[in-house]
């Protein structure tokens, strides 16, 4: 029987305060302040330490990331939901630091080139945010749609990292 303890530290960035998740396995989870619960469902007894492996390297790599000094992750993850959720979820650390893709672009990319608003509610879910970056997903318009860490922290996130490519 696989270990099921679910570890939990939170960080405190420019973008607000982050909650990361981890198991034996990998990160399971980066999630928002303010956050559904039900985004993101997680057990009700989470081990809150810091010194967990998987936590550790996610917390330095995110510090990385926010120094500036990152601009992909190397972490190991525990994805849990359906084949195709996964694959959407997996697509989104395929669009480059600093740009951005149409969920039509993402449903392209998993092969689903019909499945726009399958992939948009996929997206949605995306249980590990910044590090697997749906901020990086817009509309066919080129407008800011749909982020659990509202259109605001999306917009700044965009801008933070395109300020660091120009």
């Amino acid at each position: 029987m696989i270990d099921d303890r679910h570890y939990v530290t939170t960080v405190e960035s420019q973008f607000g305060k982050l909650t990361v998740v981890a198991t034996d396995l990998g990160l399971r989870a980066l999630t928002w302040s303010g956050d559904s619960p039900t985004r993101v469902p997680l057990p009700d007894d989470l081990i809150d330490t810091a010194d967990h492996p998987i936590l550790s390297a996610a917390c330095l790599q995110l510090a990385e990331y926010l120094e500036r000094e990152r601009t992909q992750f190397d972490i190991q993850f525990d994805l849990r939901g359906t084949e195709f959720q996964r694959k959407t979820w997996e697509a989104l650390a395929t669009i480059p630091y600093g740009d951005t893709a149409t969920y039509g672009e993402q449903a392209k990319r998993i092969g689903r080139p019909k499945a726009v608003r399958a992939v948009g509610s996929a997206t949605g879910r995306n249980p590990i945010s910044i590090i697997l970056p749906c901020h990086r997903v817009i509309g066919a318009s080129g407008d800011l749609v749909g982020f659990a860490g509202g259109i605001e922290t999306k917009k700044e996130l965009l801008a933070f990292e395109r300020s660091r490519v120009g």
